[in-house]
């Protein structure tokens, strides 16, 4: 079964550019590891705007150091957008 029609089974319009693009982003990626890395990393929690206000100096330089990590990750990179 493929993408499309997974899609198309779920009620979703299937784009096949999208596609295309999911199919090259996970060309030599082993799916059961970046399942398995997926299910290991922290899940980001939501916090209050006025506490994120005072937070927001100190987590500009973390921020830089993680999206530094997140582009260096091989085969994850960019598969979030393509899931909208």
């Amino acid at each position: 079964m493929g993408v499309k029609a997974v899609l198309t089974a779920a009620g979703v319009a299937a784009d096949e550019a999208r596609i295309k693009g999911l199919i090259a982003a996970l060309d030599g990626v082993n799916i059961e590891e970046a399942i398995k890395a997926a299910a290991a990393a922290p899940v980001a929690v939501a916090t209050a705007p006025a506490a994120a206000a005072h937070a927001a100096p100190a987590a500009k330089a973390e921020h830089k150091e993680e999206d530094k990590k997140a582009e260096e990750e091989s085969g994850m990179a960019g598969l979030g957008a393509l899931f909208g």
